[in-house]
């Protein structure tokens, strides 16, 4: 029988909040978070929600064993990835590219 654990799901849910507030971040979007409606802000809520998870799961695991636990290991090496490679991946490809769905409200 499998049973759900509290402090898992929080470390979850704190791992994937900080990932669209690392990507607002990154792209300089304005997206409200603890910290408000700047990219810093964001960026630092990011830091705050990875920190947040990493003490959970140090309460209830250690941090050694993050090594034997392949989905929250997966997940932190894409936010650092991400967090290295995002404003080149994003310059890069964004630049190429008009928007996907074209401003039909625009006044002429």
């Amino acid at each position: 029988m499998v049973t759900l654990n509290i402090l898992d799901f929080l470390t979850g849910i704190f791992l994937m909040n900080a990932m669209p507030h690392l990507i607002f971040g990154i792209i300089r979007l304005r997206f409200l978070s603890l910290f408000g409606f700047s990219a810093v802000g964001n960026l630092l809520y990011a830091l705050v929600n990875i920190g947040v998870a990493g003490a959970i799961y140090h309460y209830q695991y250690d941090i050694i064993s993050i090594k034997h636990d392949a989905i929250l290991l997966g997940a932190m090496t894409m936010f650092v990835i991400f967090a290295i490679t995002g404003r080149f991946l994003i310059g890069f490809f964004q630049a190429k590219h008009k928007p996907v769905l074209p401003d039909y409200f625009k006044d002429e």
